[in-house]
């Protein structure tokens, strides 16, 4: 029989809060057995799909999109390294993205500090013609590519 994991020691290899686990296990990117006393149990392969959704997370993708990526994968083997580097793939494109976006970042920043107004209102650099005014209070100068969208609550 393979060997299983409690809660407490894929956290711990894992370097996540139990909390996230059964957290993730509530949204499906994990799942666990159960004891006869009810504790979770993991098989010792839920260390390497925990690897990939921090990996995910790091380029931005969101749970439902982990999740969607994580339901491709085969039934009751662990992941292959070709498994891993299909869903990998797809995601170069967006890791391009954010790269020019944080580029494009950078050398705005790098110009407006140059220029030396730091002028939200004036700055042909930051607010050509307020622009930015019309799009309402708050922060414009960051990119789309970039921004976090808070996660929604799928309580109900």
């Amino acid at each position: 029989m393979a060997e299983l994991l409690s809660i407490g020691q894929v956290a711990e290899r894992a370097g996540l809060a139990p909390s996230a686990l059964r957290h993730y296990e509530a949204v499906g990117l994990v799942t666990a057995t159960r004891t006869a006393g009810g504790a979770r149990r993991y098989p010792r392969s839920v260390l390497r799909r925990l690897a990939f959704v921090r990996a995910a997370q790091n380029v931005g993708l969101t749970l439902p999109e982990i999740r969607a990526a994580l339901d491709t994968l085969p039934e009751g083997r662990t992941p292959s390294a070709r498994d891993w580097a299909r869903l990998s793939e797809g995601w170069r494109a967006r890791l391009d993205e954010q790269i020019a976006a944080l580029q494009q970042l950078r050398d705005g920043l790098t110009s407006c500090i140059g220029c030396g107004c730091l002028s939200l209102t004036r700055c042909a650099l930051s607010n050509p013609e307020d622009a930015a005014a019309a799009q309402g209070p708050g922060a414009r100068w960051l990119s789309p590519a970039l921004r976090r969208v808070p996660p929604t609550s799928n309580a109900g």
